[in-house]
């Protein structure tokens, strides 16, 4: 799974390079987005521009990211594609997470 960085002041922009979060690469996306912990910036905005698929794993790996971020880190999700948005809003992890329209929206917040 491939993940790109960029920090910008106090945000961390992690950008899934994907176009799948799904079973096959579930684990592999959650270990690289737990090694960011590490990272000194309290927030963690997820780049989900280019991801056009998140089933059931995939979401559960993105929350177990967030569990695993505790109090430390807020992670927050931009850029969600209409079937990503779908399964989130089915799911009600929209109300668990906080969702921007884009990455650069995230942080203007």
């Amino acid at each position: 799974m491939a993940i790109t960085t960029m920090v910008h002041g106090d945000v961390l922009v992690a950008t899934v390079e994907d176009s799948r979060i799904d079973a096959a690469g579930a684990v592999a996306f959650k270990d690289a987005m737990v090694k960011l912990k590490s990272e000194p910036q309290a927030r963690v905005v997820l780049d989900l521009a280019q991801v056009d698929f998140l089933d059931s794993s995939g979401l559960g790996a993105v929350v177990s990211v967030m569990k695993a971020y505790g109090a430390d880190k807020t992670l927050e999700l931009a850029s969600l594609s209409p079937i990503v948005e779908k399964v989130l809003r089915l799911t009600r992890m929209d109300k668990v997470f906080r969702i921007h329209g884009s990455a650069d929206q995230a942080l203007a917040a």
